[in-house]
């Protein structure tokens, strides 16, 4: 055993060395496996070597000093690796949730960067339109009856389509912000489909398109907002009838399963290009095919209509999906459905 210092640090490299070769080998085999994992060996590493470089410049002697130090070195290993498993697990959850975290603020800010441009290029069309005509209106080159009817007409139409699109900024805004905030109350799902039919049927006739629904005849009470359902189902159907060609048809149906009241909206339209469908409610997503949020005159004129019908259907603890059919699109929202005498 040596007793000098140089010979003592030869012994401890020369013991330790490999123990940390070997860890580092342990390492490179576990870093695609659970960060706990990777920590209990590196707590371990320095331990092992402790104990290694104890035995080679004790001369492979175990006499009571040697044991004395064993059991420290077994206490402490008891306690730091379950530690590092623990604080390991933990640290892995806090980086998971800050690259989520991280990832949501950058789609946030994508998205909010691609509405305003959206809206930017889109306000310019009608804001266009109405001025030309209100200039052509003040300069007299507009001068017959019939004419001013239909350029005053026009101004109106386009007026309210940059108020609907203001109305849908602000409702946005305010779903972006978790500023929404709805009074749930019983609400019978069929009633909404009944108010939404009948209000969209005239559109869907000027479109030469065949609107119905089906539903079942027990009530489909669900906690959530008369107002926000039918906003919601109201954007789905004109989204629909805006992607249906003319000789189409579009069914509103409901019904309940597993505790959940849904109701859905099928259309005979194009279809939605798989590579859009994951990205069809986010805010401004216009997709790559004709069939898309932004394709058309939907159920908001912004084209924000199916991310405002997502963020309201969340805040009624819903759930808002699409997917294709063989012969054209479906919607399908999910609400959870109130039990016979349940109260809010």
């Amino acid at each position: 055993m040596p007793t000098d210092t140089p010979g003592l640090i030869g012994y401890a490299l020369a013991s330790t060395l490999p123990v940390v070769a070997v860890g580092a080998l342990l390492l490179r085999y576990t870093r695609n496996r659970a960060v706990t994992t990777s920590l209990a060996v590196l707590v371990l590493i320095p331990t092992v070597a402790t104990l290694c470089g104890v035995v080679a410049v004790s001369g492979l002697m175990f006499g009571a000093e040697f044991e004395r130090t064993a059991v420290v070195l077994a206490v402490v290993t008891a306690v730091t690796v379950p530690a590092a498993v623990v604080l390991g697990r933990a640290q892995a959850r806090a980086m998971v949730w800050e690259r989520e975290m991280l990832e949501q603020e950058r789609a946030a800010e994508r998205s909010r960067r691609e509405l305003v441009a959206w809206v930017s290029h889109d306000l310019r069309t009608p804001l266009a339109g109405i001025r030309a005509m209100g200039e052509a209106l003040v300069d007299g080159v507009v001068a017959e009856p019939g004419e001013v009817q239909r350029y005053a007409e026009r101004i109106v139409r386009e007026t309210n389509r940059l108020s609907s699109m203001v109305d849908d900024l602000f409702e946005m805004s305010k779903i972006n912000s978790g500023a929404l905030r709805l009074e749930l109350e019983p609400v019978d799902l069929r009633e909404v489909v009944d108010e939404v039919l009948a209000a969209n049927q005239p559109t869907a006739e000027r479109a030469g398109i065949t609107l119905a629904a089906t539903q079942p005849e027990d009530k489909l009470v669900v906690a959530g907002s008369d107002r926000a359902l039918g906003r919601v189902l109201t954007n789905l159907v004109a989204n629909a009838i805006a992607h249906t060609p003319p000789g189409g048809r579009i069914d509103i149906s409901a019904g309940s399963a597993d505790g959940w009241a849904w109701t859905r909206v099928d259309d005979t339209g194009p279809g939605i290009a798989e590579a859009d469908l994951p990205r069809i409610f986010e805010v401004a997503y216009r997709g790559s095919a004709a069939r898309s949020p932004g394709a058309g005159e939907l159920g908001s004129s912004s084209g924000m209509g199916l991310a405002i019908a997502s963020g309201l259907v969340a805040a009624q603890h819903g759930e808002i999906s699409a997917r294709n059919r063989s012969d054209g699109a479906r919607f399908e929202v999910r609400l959870p459905l109130l039990e016979s005498g349940e109260r809010m």
